[in-house]
């Protein structure tokens, strides 16, 4: 079975967002700063209900922020 990895698009939506920082993006989540930089590093992946946020915060659909690919492919 492959392994399969959280991916997100967090830094690119964060640049077309007015260059929106982490730390403004960690309050519209009503999370850390600590938090996204670890989500947009993809050292943790975030639940549900914090993914959500985050895509809400961006004003798109969750699929446009998350993504559950195969470790493979980069």
């Amino acid at each position: 079975m492959e392994k399969r990895q959280v991916r997100n698009n967090i830094r690119t939506l964060r640049f077309h967002n007015g260059e929106m920082t982490q730390e403004q993006l960690a309050e519209k989540a009503g999370v850390t700063r600590q938090t996204i930089i670890a989500i947009e590093g993809g050292k943790y992946a975030p639940s549900l209900e914090l993914a959500f946020k985050i895509a809400l915060a961006f004003e798109v659909p969750i699929g446009e922020v998350f993504s559950y690919e195969s470790e493979d492919k980069k």
